[in-house]
């Protein structure tokens, strides 16, 4: 392969970035060319296709783009995330946040980096133990993720014995279904009365409003801000603030907390913020 055929097969490949990067916020630098080229060889392999520059040039140059952008947007997605992640929120909400609902409705929460669902299906757990110290109580969950496939994953709440290490025994007992997989592999899913309770749904944050509800009571926006330049991290809280209710919680990853940047922000302890004014 000359030169020339190298660098024009890395220009195809870094305007495809800077459109994944317009379309989703998420940074591609050059430096992680490694990790890129490895995520796009799926779909290559997905595809039959015969190489890297084959595809490249059927989506950059024959048409394909159209069709194959959210399938690239699924593969270059990072959804990393556990069951009781940074779990020192969750005790926060036990011990401040739902001492202070008093209102007449349902508690609402808004998962809005929900990857595979751990984040909501933690949450509906945590609520479905105080509804049980507290009569009457209701809740309702929305996860919103940018990838179909992590979506569709979520819905379906269904994990590996792997992925439910971090579950408390005592709500692995109440809260999953062991199980198995069509040739006998263990599995766990979520119990129905969790599921129903949760609502997942495909969302980009870089949208320029959400279709998510208002007055929310919390919204997590973890480890997703990372992935953004500083204008869109502004942009992206600010949006997200939005849909909180005064006196609202929003919680970002620990790494996070210095771009969590919004004047109706206030920091009430790691990673936790109340928003403030009417």
């Amino acid at each position: 392969m000359t030169t020339g055929t190298i660098e024009a097969d890395r220009a195809l490949q870094k305007k495809l970035c800077e459109i994944v990067t317009s379309k989703t916020g998420i940074q591609l630098p050059e430096n992680k060319r490694t990790m890129i080229e490895g995520r796009l060889r799926k779909r290559v392999r997905a595809l039959g296709v015969r190489d890297l520059r084959t595809y490249l040039n059927m989506v950059m140059n024959e048409g394909m783009l159209e069709t194959e952008l959210p399938q690239i947007i699924n593969v270059m997605t990072t959804n990393k995330t556990d069951f009781w992640r940074e779990d020192a929120h969750f005790d926060y909400m036990i011990r401040t946040v739902l001492p202070e609902f008093t209102a007449n409705r349902a508690f609402k929460v808004w998962s809005a980096a929900s990857s595979s669902g751990e984040e909501a299906y933690t949450t509906a757990m945590v609520l479905s133990e105080h509804a049980k110290r507290k009569p009457g109580f209701n809740y309702s969950i929305i996860g919103t993720d940018l990838s179909t496939e992590i979506v569709r994953k979520a819905r379906k709440g269904i994990y590996t014995p792997e992925e439910i290490v971090d579950v408390p025994d005592d709500m692995r007992k109440l809260y999953l279904e062991e199980g198995h997989d069509s040739v006998g592999r263990p599995l766990c899913r979520v119990v129905k009365q969790l599921r129903d309770r949760v609502g997942f749904a495909q969302m980009n944050l870089m949208d320029r409003s959400y279709p998510v509800e208002k007055n929310l009571d919390v919204v997590f926006l973890r480890n997703v801000l990372i992935y953004f330049d500083d204008q869109n991290q502004r942009r992206v809280v600010s949006g997200v603030t939005d849909h909180l209710k005064p006196g609202g919680y929003l919680f970002v990853g620990h790494s996070e907390t210095s771009v969590a940047s919004d004047p109706r922000l206030v920091q009430k302890s790691a990673a936790v913020f109340r928003k403030e004014g009417t």
